[in-house]
């Protein structure tokens, strides 16, 4: 193994003759130069690992010669070593991507401890993740074989997603193909849960969790107020752990003041969960109450054309008295056109804005080739996701909203899972389209892989006849019809779908953040 090699810029390099046996007994090989011009005439000579630089030297400064070194050499850690506890020269530093920071006199165990920071983080957090994951492994897997509450499987579903952002970046595969199979395993409990639970809570209990047809209601309007507006903004297709990973972003903004998740109604798709979050109500109730604004799967047109209508109804149905204006940006030209104007929305009490970047991400990811390639697992589909709302017009919208003043809540509809396995299905031809759930007459399918529904109105649910029922795939299962059957597992398996019963679909996101 090569040695560490260190370049130590200091005008007064010869007094620190103890530090550098010190280091090099550790086996690091440290090359010495007194002044910041030696330093760039250096690093065009010779390869180094990091820097030491001390801020105050004659000639070229530290802060100086900082930045000729990123110009050089930009990935080069360089640690600051500085007399001065003067605030503007931390900021220039820190401002000008320095790895760390010390402050003379300094003592050899600090700048042993800077270089395994900066040098040795990586396997260092490796191992320390691993050994941490190794024991709650055991942990949740006891935790899981007693999990009886929707309130647990929230807080478990929680801390799974915690241990794959963990584990994802780390050295060792073996942890994360472990936690993956865990994943699968909690997928499979969850489904006898939901079989077990789901259909009691919709008898008026108490003990049932906030779901798509009470969110508004629950979640939203304690947080609406004349005193201060509030942008409700409805990502289409949001997972959990997709929110984590753009989250540092809204920090920059936004405070959170509460995060929560909340339960996605069956199916798990955008025109049963997204309407029932707008009216209130479950689909079977939008049906009967409002039949010129519901479409059942079989009927021709957009299913999520009335969402505004829906809004509406419900604010009159809770005797809200609001002004409140609903957007639907299903393209980057009209995001723009939106945050262009969103000055003028500061006047409303609510703002709602549906955003469906993520859901047209999982559709092209089945239909395109360079998607599939670019989200390929759940760790590339965060950052795509990630990268995608960096850049994004919604964003754009968050910071005018962060300095307007206004209150902002995320949440989603539902979210997505990748699918692995195929599932049998035949029906006939006015079976319903999606690769999660199906609802027709004369189902024929695999009992153990689905959740099925033969009385739709146990679980609110419309008939399209009096013979139809629901079946909704379970963990990572995608219907495949039998016909053509080879190519069509070939075409959707790795895609990402939704509609069935799985954690990452059911258990999703509410988030309320204050301007910073």
């Amino acid at each position: 193994m090569s040695k560490i090699k260190i370049l130590w810029v200091d005008d007064e390099i010869d007094l620190l003759k103890p530090h550098i046996l010190f280091l090099e007994k550790k086996n690091y090989e440290v090359t010495k130069c007194q002044s910041g011009t030696e330093a760039i005439d250096i690093l065009d000579e010779d390869n180094f690992d990091i820097i030491f630089l001390d801020e105050n030297m004659p000639g070229l400064s530290g802060i100086e010669t900082l930045s000729e070194i990123k110009e050089k050499e930009d990935g080069i850690p360089v640690v600051m070593i500085t007399k001065s506890e003067e605030e503007y020269i931390m900021e220039e530093a820190i401002g000008s991507k320095i790895a760390d920071y010390l402050i003379k006199p300094v003592n050899p165990n600090q700048i042993l401890l800077s270089l395994k920071k900066n040098l040795d983080n990586s396997r260092l957090v490796s191992e320390k993740t691993t050994a941490n994951y190794q024991q709650e492994f055991r942990k949740i897997a006891m935790d899981m074989a007693m999990v009886n509450s929707f309130e647990e499987w929230s807080e478990l579903y929680q801390r799974l997603i915690y241990w794959e952002l963990q584990l994802e970046n780390i050295e060792d595969t073996g942890m994360f193909e472990i936690l993956e199979s865990q994943k699968v395993e909690a997928n499979s409990q969850f489904c006898k849960f939901i079989d077990k639970n789901y259909p009691d809570w919709f008898s008026g209990s108490n003990d049932a969790p906030v779901m798509s047809h009470t969110l508004f209601k629950e979640k939203v309007v304690p947080e609406i107020s004349k005193d201060q507006p509030t942008l409700l903004v409805v990502i289409d297709n949001l997972r959990y752990d997709q929110w984590k990973a753009f989250e540092p972003t809204i920090n920059n903004y936004y405070k959170k003041e509460q995060e929560d998740s909340y339960f996605s109604i069956l199916p798990t798709a955008t025109q049963y969960a997204r309407n029932s979050i707008f009216s209130g109500l479950m689909p079977s109730e939008m049906k009967k109450k409002h039949p010129d604004l519901w479409l059942d799967d079989t009927d021709e047109g957009g299913k999520n054309m009335n969402e505004n209508e829906f809004l509406t109804a419900q604010l009159q149905r809770l005797g809200l008295n609001i002004k409140h204006e609903y957007y639907k940006i299903t393209n980057e030209r009209s995001g723009k056109t939106l945050a262009a104007n969103f000055k003028g929305l500061k006047d409303n009490d609510l703002t709602v804005v549906v955003y469906n970047f993520v859901d047209m991400l999982s559709h092209s990811k089945t239909e395109m080739e360079v998607i599939k390639e670019l989200a390929s697992n759940d760790k590339s589909y965060r950052s795509l996701t990630q990268s995608w709302f960096k850049n994004s017009p919604l964003l754009e919208m968050i910071q005018q909203a962060q300095q307007l003043g206004f209150k902002l809540l995320i949440t989603t509809d539902h979210g997505t899972i990748n699918v692995k396995n195929p599932s049998r299905v035949i029906g006939d031809k006015n079976t319903s389209l999606n690769l999660r759930y199906k609802t027709g007459k004369s189902l024929t399918y695999e009992k153990k892989e689905v959740l099925e529904a033969i009385n739709p109105k146990d679980i609110h649910l419309p008939s399209i006849n009096m013979s139809s029922s629901f079946i909704f795939a379970k963990g990572d299962y995608f219907f495949a019809y039998p016909n053509n059957y080879n190519h069509y597992v070939s075409y959707y398996r790795n895609t990402y779908q939704h509609g069935g019963v799985s954690l990452e679909e059911m258990i999703i996101p509410f988030i309320v953040l204050n301007p910073r």
